[in-house]
């Protein structure tokens, strides 16, 4: 059920939108003009007061994961990016995760053959991870052109790295596979691995099967189900314009994409996707291991009283004299 459940909600989310927008035109003033508007004030409000509530969260001690030499003694060879203790090497560390999943690359699978525990690569993973975040920023990007009215010559080029290949008309898209098929994989992962399924949440395939909607009602509409470019240019220009307005003809697959996108818009703040803000204020990753030579003092600690052992042999130094246990001072 925690497949299905999901899978159902986004297939009722577009028919929702498609049926809305087919039966009766004056609903496209609430797809196209209230919903936007209110998703992005969610998530722009939401993300805002997520990262505040964690950046409030105290830090007081030296908490960084490292999993490589630590500065020590001149002649020991220092691991600078998995065991950083400057501000640079951390930069780096954080790079390398963001763009490229440096953690990911290296993590491992554990299987039982032959009652021995086996070690393999996990790569899969680890591509399929990167081509998603990847294709989606690409694609992301390439939807800014709606909001100019003169396309930045950097979007162009993008748009033309990304149809390199030219297959048909329109222009076929290597993002849009991509997307599709690294969503797939990951959809797959957690239903076909007993483990993955085990520990995985409604909450977890929930987004991938919106992202899937998204990308797959994108799809259609440009390949198969088109739609008024020039309408949807002018449609988007009015948003960002604060002017809106609702062309004719612009098409129902149209708003089941916007409303779609709208619906993460409005997830976002409260899901595992703030991962993408979280990173950069976890203290496992942002921290210098520099432990061995700052001294982490607790500044929110209150004054404890100590009984130390000077106090403790004192008061029952006779006792222990009869007890014949050995007692530091006579």
């Amino acid at each position: 059920m925690k497949v299905v459940l999901p899978f159902i909600a986004v297939v009722v989310l577009a028919l929702l939108a498609l049926v809305g927008v087919t039966l009766a035109h004056q609903v496209e003033f609430f797809f196209g003009v209230i919903v936007p508007y209110t998703a992005v004030a969610v998530f722009i409000f939401g993300f805002i007061y997520r990262v505040l509530q964690w950046a409030k969260s105290p830090v007081p001690f030296c908490i960084p994961t490292t999993c490589g030499q630590q500065k020590t003694l001149p002649w020991i060879k220092h691991d600078k990016l998995e065991n950083p203790v400057t501000t640079l090497q951390v930069v780096g560390r954080m790079l390398l995760e963001v763009l490229v999943f440096r953690s990911l690359f290296r993590n491992m699978k554990t299987e039982m053959t032959d009652g021995k525990i086996v070690y393999g690569s996990e790569k899969l993973l680890w591509l399929a991870g990167l081509a998603f975040h990847w294709t989606f920023f690409f694609i992301f990007a390439r939807h800014f052109r709606f909001f100019f009215q003169d396309v930045p010559s950097i979007l162009s080029m993008m748009e033309g790295v990304d149809s390199f290949f030219q297959v048909g008309a329109p222009l076929f898209y290597m993002t849009d596979a991509v997307i599709l098929g690294a969503v797939t994989f990951l959809i797959f992962r957690r239903v076909y691995l007993p483990q993955i399924r085990y520990i995985s949440l409604a909450s977890d395939f929930f987004p991938l099967f919106l992202i899937f909607g998204i990308a797959l009602s994108g799809i259609l509409m440009r390949y198969m189900f088109k739609v008024h470019i020039v309408a949807v240019k002018q449609f988007a220009m009015g948003l960002v314009s604060l002017s809106p307005i609702i062309p004719q003809g612009i098409g129902a697959i149209f708003y089941v994409h916007l409303f779609l996108i709208c619906t993460l818009l409005i997830y976002f703040p409260f899901s595992k996707l703030m991962h993408m803000g979280g990173v950069f204020l976890s203290p496992t990753r942002n921290m210098a291991n520099d432990s061995r030579m700052v001294r982490h003092i607790n500044p929110w600690n209150y004054p404890v009283h100590v009984h130390t052992y000077a106090e403790y042999e004192d008061e029952f130094r006779e006792k222990m004299k009869k007890a014949g246990l050995p007692v530091e001072k006579e």
